[in-house]
């Protein structure tokens, strides 16, 4: 901030992704970090190149990342960053349509890679009659939908500059993915067969923002990080896949639209869902092994090496 009271602001040079780095201010790094998130979700909507299918996704993956951030800086910025961080869920809650339909397809491919005792016909009869499912919830980003992102977004940016960052130190946020690291680790099952699946979605959840907020210190150890933020996102996936054998067992339930498959893939959605769980575990055991505190030394150390 200016002696004048005017935030001062720092532009990142185009070959440089917003982040933490000792050579700008924090504060402004973050807001770097912000406006980098805004540019990429307008970009996956005003993107005519775009399937309606692939905007969606991008767009919904942007609110991930914008979602994590406004948790780290929640405490600093108050009521503002929940407001924005509940207004981000719900667009991404209205662009949710065919999502389910399509969780159930990625399970049936899974399976299909995992020796399904299927037919070729009987395998095209599921997919068909999943995709029909899809086609009829899937999201339209129609010109109202558009101009509601849009304005969404415009909305956000506003506030990004506004936003009394000045004050902020790299110890704020390492205690901020320190405290974020924990919550994660404290989800990790004890005995990970065992685990309900609700319990694994959570930990999901706690997995995704602690992937997102890692990003923002890459330079600090760029080699590290990247393998680092990798295993994160292998984590999550495992974790995904286990939800998207979940999401096609419950469409062969009663009354639901496959269940003349139920006995004919039950086993195998069980077969891989415990997969799914053993490939979790393991990684989980490795990205989370050091205690809290330990990351937090880790943290100070990286950001001393780096000035």
């Amino acid at each position: 901030m200016s002696p004048s009271g005017t935030i001062m602001s720092y532009s990142f040079p185009m070959q440089e992704k917003p982040a933490l780095r000792p050579s700008v201010a924090v504060g402004e790094a973050l807001r770097g970090v912000a406006r980098d998130i805004l540019a990429e979700a307008r970009a996956a909507i005003e993107d005519s190149t775009k399937s309606d299918a692939d905007a969606v996704h991008d767009f919904r993956r942007a609110m991930k990342r914008w979602r994590a951030l406004l948790r780290l800086v929640e405490p600093f910025l108050g009521e503002e960053a929940r407001r924005l961080r509940d207004e981000a869920r719900d667009l991404a809650h209205a662009l949710t349509g065919a999502r389910n339909a399509q969780s159930a397809l990625d399970a049936l491919a899974d399976l299909e890679k995992h020796g399904l005792a299927l037919s070729a016909r009987s395998v095209a009869g599921l997919r068909q009659r999943i995709d029909g499912i899809r086609e009829a919830a899937e999201t339209t980003l129609n010109a109202d939908m558009r101009l509601r992102l849009g304005s969404a977004l415009d909305q956000a940016a506003i506030v990004v500059e506004r936003w009394p960052l000045h004050t902020l130190t790299f110890d704020d946020i390492a205690d901020q993915l320190t405290r974020f690291y924990r919550d994660a680790r404290r989800m990790i099952p004890t005995h990970w067969p065992d685990t309900d699946a609700e319990e694994l979605h959570e930990l999901r959840k706690r997995v995704v923002i602690h992937r997102y907020q890692i990003d923002i210190i890459e330079p600090l150890w760029p080699r590290f990080v990247k393998m680092w933020s990798g295993e994160a996102q292998r984590l999550r996936d495992r974790l995904g896949k286990h939800q998207d054998m979940l999401m096609l067992a419950s469409l062969t339930g009663p009354h639901q639209p496959l269940a003349r498959w139920r006995s004919r893939l039950a086993t195998a959605i069980a077969e891989r869902r415990a997969a799914h769980v053993t490939g979790a575990a393991r990684i989980a055991a490795r990205i989370f092994v050091e205690k809290p505190n330990a990351l937090r030394r880790r943290l100070d150390a990286m950001w001393t090496v780096g000035r």
